[in-house]
Parts: C-alpha cells; sequence; structure tokens
C-alpha cells in the first residue's frame, strides 16, 4: 500500500501546519523534471541533500516527487555503485566521490518505506542501495573508520571525517534495517557498521580535526553512536561553544555565524536523547530562518544580521526543518528514525588491541 497523505499537522507555537506545507511547496517547486532536487533555483544538486529533501517531501504529502527524486538516483548512479559529489543540471560539477554521500540513500530508501509502507518501491530501490553501501564498505579502513572520498581522478584521501563517517554509520544501520525487511542477509554490513560505531563513539582521535564544526560535535549522537549519558555529556559539553543563545546553532564555532540546518539537525540530536524541552526551544530559533514564501534563509551572520550567503535559501534547510518537526511531534510513521527506535541496537566492535575495549564488557 502506497500512502502519500501529509503527516505533518506542525509544532505548537512554532510552526503551524500552513506553514510546513509552504515549507513543502517550497522545496517540491525546486524540483526539475527529471527528479533532480537542487540547492535553489538553477543551483547545483548533491545527493546526499537531494536524499534530504526526498524525505521532507515523502512526510509531507508529495510521494510521487519523493519517487520521483530516488529514481534520477538509480538513473544517475555510476557502475561502481557511487555518484558525483555535484550536478549542475544534466552536467557534473564536481566528480569527487564522497562515500557519505554515496551511503545517505540507505536512509531515505529505509525512511521512504516507513513513512508510505510501499515495499514495491523499496524493492525497486534495492539494487541501487545494495551496490552504493557496497562501494563504501570498500573503503573501510583498519581502525573501522571510513575514508571520506576520492578525488575526481580516483585518488583516495588518506584520512576519515567524523561527520561523515557518523552519517555513514546510520545510513548503515538503516541498509540493515532495509535489507531485513526486504528479506535480504547482510551480516558484513552488520559487523562494519559495528566497527564503525565503535570508532566514532570512542576514537575521535582516528578522525581528521575539524572540531570547530557543529556537525563534529552533535553529529556522533544525531547518528546514534553515542547515546544516554555519553551523548549527554557530548552534547553539555559542546554546547557554549557551538550554540549562540537564542539565535541558534553556529556552523562553525569561530564564527558567529547559525545555519538553520544546523540548528534543525542540533534538535534532531537534542531529540534522540530525549531533551525534548531544549529540543522545542532551540526549533523556536529557526523562525528567524523563514521566509514567508516557506523557504529558509541558509544563514544570518550576527551582530549584522546579514543573510549569508547573500540572498540564499536552499532545499535542504527546509528539508531538515521538515524532519525535525516531524521528530518532535512524532507524526509520520518515520519520526522515529533519527530517534533511533525504528532501527536495532548497534553492535559495539572493537578493534584488536583496542584501549577502550578488551572484548569482555560495553565500552564506556
Amino acid at each position: 500500500m502506497i500512502t502519500t497523505t501529509s503527516f505533518l499537522s506542525g509544532v505548537p507555537g512554532l510552526l503551524s501546519s500552513k506553514e510546513v506545507a509552504a515549507t513543502a511547496a517550497h522545496i517540491a517547486r525546486l524540483q526539475s523534471a527529471n527528479g533532480q532536487i537542487p540547492w535553489f533555483p538553477r543551483g547545483h544538486c548533491d545527493p546526499w541533500n537531494h536524499v534530504e529533501a526526498a524525505m521532507a517531501l515523502t512526510v509531507t504529502g508529495y510521494g510521487e516527487e519523493a519517487r520521483g527524486a530516488y529514481r534520477w538516483l538509480a538513473a544517475n548512479q555510476l557502475g561502481d555503485g557511487s555518484w558525483f559529489n555535484y550536478y549542475q543540471g544534466e552536467w557534473v560539477k564536481d566528480a569527487r566521490l564522497d562515500t557519505n554521500v554515496c551511503a545517505y540513500v540507505a536512509t531515505g530508501v529505509h525512511h521512504y518505506l516507513l513513512a508510505t509502507g510501499d515495499i514495491d518501491f523499496a524493492r525497486s530501490m534495492w539494487p541501487c542501495v545494495e551496490r552504493a553501501i557496497d562501494f563504501v564498505l570498500r573503503w573501510q579502513l583498519s581502525d573501522g573508520t571510513i575514508r571520506w572520498s576520492l578525488d575526481a581522478l580516483g585518488r583516495r584521501e588518506s584520512y576519515a571525517l567524523l561527520t561523515g563517517s557518523s552519517s555513514i554509520f546510520h545510513s548503515l544501520r538503516c541498509a540493515v534495517a532495509l535489507a531485513e525487511r526486504l528479506d535480504f542477509a547482510k551480516p558484513a554490513w552488520e559487523l562494519a557498521a559495528g566497527r564503525l560505531g565503535h570508532a566514532v563513539a570512542h576514537h575521535p582521535g582516528a578522525f581528521a580535526p575539524k572540531n570547530e564544526f557543529a556537525m563534529d560535535w552533535y553529529y556522533p549522537i544525531f547518528s546514534g553512536a553515542l547515546t544516554g549519558e555519553l551523548g549527554e555529556r557530548r552534547m553539555g559539553d559542546g554546547w557554549e561553544r557551538h550554540v549562540m543563545d537564542g539565535y541558534g546553532v553556529r556552523c562553525v564555532s569561530t564564527n558567529d555565524w547559525v545555519t538553520a540546518a544546523e540548528t534543525a539537525e542540533c534538535v534532531l540530536a537534542l531529540d534522540a536523547l530525549g531533551l525534548t524541552s531544549r529540543a522545542l526551544d532551540l526549533f523556536a530559533f529557526t523562525r528567524r530562518h523563514r521566509r514567508d514564501d516557506g523557504a529558509y534563509w541558509t544563514g544570518i551572520a550576527y551582530p549584522q544580521q546579514a543573510i549569508f550567503p547573500v540572498g540564499e535559501t536552499t532545499s535542504y534547510t527546509g528539508a531538515a526543518i521538515i524532519l525535525a518537526a516531524d521528530a518532535l511531534t512524532s507524526s509520520s510513521p518515520a519520526s522515529g528514525l533519527f530517534r533511533h527506535g525504528e532501527l536495532a541496537i548497534p553492535l559495539d566492535l572493537a578493534e584488536p588491541n583496542c584501549s577502550l575495549y578488551d572484548g569482555s564488557r560495553p565500552a564506556t
């Protein structure tokens, strides 16, 4: 059965159902006839944010548009299971192959299945998901982390990124759940996720240092690698550095530049920890970015309150707002995906000679 009804009725007192509908309509208007969803009119598209927008369309009643977005991915997948980093219409703008960008299709298709129950469409996307995950896991390193990309000439980058590996961890868990729902066995994927999740949670030194970026702060929580007390501790440790009180989350801790997408994703991380009151307070700050047409300014620089990049609204920003609203209200059947209630408890697999885990007890 295919469900295309909009599930979202808004966040009481913070975002009305009409406002949610306006944001979804703005994203849908950006979509090209071939299914591609660019950042903004005549802008470029990257597969990760394309999937984020497709997920927002799924839970706001745009079922056919969401399916069109996933069909675009299937049609443009390369033979090795990857996608290029950026597309400009029919052209490739950036030929880098980013492992996180390629993995996110698994999150999107699993989200679609949870929201709609449309198992036939999910099954039709399975070969695409399988090829993508197999591509990503070719680049898992001996410490469990995943090499972040190959450049345009196919040369392998030597290091992993914490944000990207955290997102891949969540995508792997979604891929395993999707496989189980479709009656495929993928134990190697589950083992790979266990190794990666352990590295994300317990070995920050295994990743290239990007501590100034907010995503490196909250993504281990957002992805489900850090939960409970460990997650709350990390959230508290980085709060003053990354959150501009009354305004939202700084994209980079060294600048008072607040971005609505990072703010909304941090809302999802707070929600995953059960910190609902703080999540609602943070979500309220995104209204500063909202335009009357339902679009959201990507970022605002303070104290000037200047829109930056100048005049830019982005499809992925509106999509992040919609997904946060869904989680806060538990509106759709997929609303718990980033709360991790729809995913099995992951394995915690340390590498041999891990200093933090001897194999006889859970890592702390």
